[in-house]
């Protein structure tokens, strides 16, 4: 038998953090806010509209200073998420405190979980803002996340924030996430602030997670106020969902790759959230039979074996309910480098909170399911 950590569980930030836990001079003109919809405002939709549908009064929308934290977020997308939201509305409330989150757990059978922000992610990571401002957030955030874990440190394991808008102060976040004892950091596959993953300005960094031994776990989302897979081309939330998730994570993984995060620093590990894994056998085998081999001169200094096998060494990905190929994911990689992650308890994966043995997974041997749900985690997260 084996017990179920959640790699990839959510809070559901409060308003009061970014009240109590945000030095206010420290962020200025960058404060969040929340913007309430009026009723006047809903009866003149339905007149834009011509339709009863559109009178619904909207989910009220958080601001960073003067900008909406999610880009793209249409009115037409505000009336659908508002229609949606009672789906997860017990779930989003559950996951604003410890001991709700404690409770979803136990109705679930989930042992532990990893913990992951929501909203912060977001405002930490806007792209407006100062870097002064999006500092702040994060070690406000953390401090906040520190008290959400007390209600039970031995199953909620805190995924530390940090701002990557200032590349010179993230070695000293490492330390102070390091100091809180936790074992994990959250960042975005995405470019922030001009700089790639594999940026030269980043050694500092990848350094002091090597030193503190800090997993580091890309986790990105759609509608970023930033440069995300898609956000080029498309503007409705289709497109950028469809895109932003794998995608981003596959250029990231090329971004350490080339620039040799993975050569120089043999310890780190990485985990791939939220994208699945059907991506990565491809992935690798272009990575390994058509571009590694096509000009080797080019990239001799920094890839000095193949692609595959710093994936093999260095990451670990989550799998999602009904994804297809799993098997032959299993077949390339191997069944110690994948991880469940619920993605609770956000409206898109709802299906995929419960830890009972799925149909969708049946095809795992024992050995495999206990790998996946328990050994995994616990190397990469060392808990």
């Amino acid at each position: 038998m084996y017990k179920v950590f959640d790699s990839d569980r959510h809070v559901v930030e409060p308003v009061e953090l970014w009240d109590n836990y945000i030095d206010e001079e420290q962020v200025g003109e960058y404060r969040v806010s929340l913007k309430e919809d009026t009723l006047e405002e809903a009866q003149l939709r339905a007149k834009k509209y011509g339709n009863l549908r559109s009178a619904i009064q909207l989910i009220p929308t958080l601001y960073v200073g003067q900008h909406p934290i999610f880009n793209h977020w249409s009115e037409e997308l505000q009336i659908e998420s508002t229609h949606q939201q009672d789906s997860s509305q017990l779930e989003r409330l559950s996951a604003m405190s410890g001991k709700g989150q404690l409770a979803s757990m136990d109705l679930h059978g989930i042992e532990k979980a990893a913990i992951f922000p929501t909203f912060a992610s977001y405002v930490i990571n806007h792209a407006e803002i100062s870097a002064k401002s999006s500092l702040a957030y994060a070690e406000g955030y953390n401090e906040w996340l520190n008290e959400y874990v007390s209600a039970d440190k031995t199953r909620l394991l805190p995924v530390g924030a940090v701002s990557r808008h200032d590349p010179e102060t993230l070695a000293q976040q490492v330390k102070a996430i390091a100091s809180y004892g936790w074992t994990t950091i959250s960042i975005r596959p995405e470019v922030i602030n001009g700089h790639s993953l594999g940026s030269q300005a980043y050694e500092p960094f990848w350094q002091a997670c090597e030193e503190y031994n800090i997993g580091i776990c890309l986790h990105g989302g759609s509608n970023l106020h930033g440069s995300t897979a898609g956000s080029e081309r498309f503007t409705s939330r289709f497109g950028l969902h469809a895109c932003s998730h794998p995608i981003e994570l596959q250029m990231a993984f090329v971004s350490l790759l080339e620039n040799g995060v993975f050569e120089k620093y043999p310890k780190l590990k990485f985990a791939l959230l939220e994208g699945g894994g059907s991506w990565v056998p491809y992935w690798l085998w272009r990575l390994d039979n058509i571009c590694y081999p096509e000009y080797p001169n080019l990239v001799k200094d920094n890839i000095k074996k193949l692609p595959s096998e710093y994936f093999k060494s260095h990451c670990w990905v989550s799998i999602e309910d009904g994804e297809p190929c799993i098997r032959e994911l299993i077949d390339y990689i191997g069944s110690d480098r994948l991880l469940f992650g619920s993605d609770y308890p956000h409206p898109d994966h709802l299906d995929s909170e419960s830890s009972d043995d799925k149909e969708e997974f049946s095809f795992l041997t024992e050995t495999e399911k206990k790998e996946i749900y328990e050994l995994n985690p616990s190397k990469f997260f060392n808990f």
